[in-house]
């Protein structure tokens, strides 16, 4: 009695593909595609950082440039104007990027209310500062908050207010800078929240509604998480700009007055382009981005998914 194989035919190995190879140039093709990126990138920003560490080693000694070692750095820990540079930049990033951040977010929910007419027209008017050069604006603020002839003087004293010195006390100074920071930056960074608030589900919402929870509920508990790494990015991101401050202090006030709005950035330039001690300089461009680094991670520890 015969019987029928049940066994499926095997599929044939496909025979390797035969011909000649690929020409070189096909080959090479996509490293000529990214070769002139790579070129760019290397001449002006790897080239300009290795020559800034090279520099960090150096001091100009009767005008010739003497090998010190790490003496620039050592330096840093005596220099009390860096210390005091270090201090207002501090100041000025645990006052101002907090207040910052809590109006972008108030300015990003209320952009995202369907109660409110004309979004598209605010959500443009409040970006637009920061498509305003940094020259330009500080200009503005520094006619503006001008102790004899600014406008915002002239506003308080019509309501029997005395002028305030903006531009020439240390803790006004101080509040200026912020006050600048803080138009300029706010708009830009409700923006990105904005973005990120549009993409939480609304399931969220609805659910959130039929559980009873109360508008501040659900922003605590569902926007707030939901904001987590927008509010991250906005945060390191102001972190970064903040420290490295030179325009906004510079055009105010030039630092002063009494150095009360003395910046790392400004102190940098005083150094390399009033002083020419570009050995010094460079070493507190990388103590600058040494702590730029530092407190980035600290961010990313604290802020980050912990999921």
């Amino acid at each position: 009695m015969s019987t029928v194989s049940t066994r499926r035919p095997t599929r044939r190995q496909a025979a390797p593909r035969s011909g000649p190879p690929r020409p070189i140039g096909r080959r090479l093709a996509p490293y000529g595609f990214v070769l002139p990126a790579v070129v760019l990138f290397a001449a002006f920003k790897l080239y300009p950082i290795a020559w800034s560490f090279l520099l960090s080693l150096y001091k100009s000694v009767d005008g010739v440039d003497t090998f010190v070692g790490g003496d620039n750095y050592a330096r840093l820990l005596q220099d009390p104007l860096f210390w005091t540079a270090l201090k207002n930049t501090g100041i000025v990033l645990a006052v101002q990027v907090p207040v910052m951040l809590a109006l972008a977010t108030g300015l990003a929910v209320a952009f995202n209310s369907r109660f409110l007419r004309g979004r598209t027209l605010f959500r443009l008017g409040f970006f637009l500062p920061m498509v305003t050069g940094l020259v330009a604006y500080g200009v503005i603020f520094s006619v503006l908050l001008n102790e004899k002839y600014g406008l915002a003087n002239w506003l308080l004293q019509q309501v029997g207010i005395g002028a305030v010195p903006w531009l020439t006390d240390p803790l006004w100074a101080k509040l200026s800078l912020a006050l600048a920071l803080t138009w300029h930056y706010t708009g830009y960074n409700a923006v990105i929240l904005l973005a990120r608030l549009q993409s939480i589900p609304a399931e969220l919402y609805d659910a959130a509604a039929v559980d009873g929870a109360g508008p501040w509920k659900t922003f605590r508990h569902v926007t707030l998480p939901g904001l987590r790494p927008a509010l991250l990015l906005t945060t390191v991101l102001s972190t970064i700009g903040t420290l490295q401050i030179f325009d906004e202090p510079w055009i105010l006030t030039r630092g002063g007055p009494d150095n009360a709005t003395l910046t790392i950035g400004v102190y940098l330039y005083q150094n390399a382009f009033s002083y020419f001690d570009f050995g010094y300089a460079s070493a507190i461009a990388y103590a600058l981005a040494v702590l730029i680094g530092i407190l980035g991670l600290v961010q990313f520890k604290v802020l980050g998914d912990k999921s």
